[in-house]
């Protein structure tokens, strides 16, 4: 049986084009990789738990456990106890993580904006992947509102 590709779409050229900026801030830095620097820039912006840090990520909690772990390992992250829940634990960065965290994005944001600018319209660009991540936000939401909605009680 021959499989034959799908054919050049816009959506499919997207979608390339995606796998491959994933890769190009995958190399922005050599010292934090994609995965980390997404638990990372999570915590940072307020999701203080790994249970919320797994939800957003939509990663698994073996997957967020390893990057806490090594994150933990590498002095950018701590952990400390959640008020009234003795059986959570809040994450934060250290000064060597937020520092890391800067950095990395820094050079994140040059590379980004570099190919941007090679766009015809990089502002419009940059504005539409803004509205992706408010989109995949929407979608994870929604997906974790149904899962607790589904779960036995």
């Amino acid at each position: 049986m021959t499989i034959t590709p799908p054919p050049e779409t816009t959506a499919v050229l997207a979608v390339r084009a995606l796998a491959r900026a994933s890769r190009v801030l995958e190399r922005s830095s050599a010292d934090l990789n994609l995965a980390h620097y997404r638990v990372l820039s999570a915590i940072a912006s307020g999701d203080e738990r790994a249970s919320r840090v797994a939800q957003r990520l939509a990663l698994g909690r073996p997957a967020i456990s390893a990057a806490v772990d090594a994150l933990t390992k590498r002095g950018l992250l701590v952990r400390g106890e959640v008020d009234g829940d003795q059986r959570a634990t809040a994450l934060s960065l250290t000064p060597s993580g937020e520092e890391l965290l800067a950095r990395t994005e820094a050079e994140m944001v040059e590379r980004v904006t570099g190919l941007a600018a090679r766009t015809p319209d990089g502002a419009q660009l940059l504005e539409t992947l803004v509205r992706l991540g408010s989109a995949i936000d929407e979608v994870m939401a929604e997906k974790a509102e149904t899962k607790t909605m589904t779960q036995p009680r």
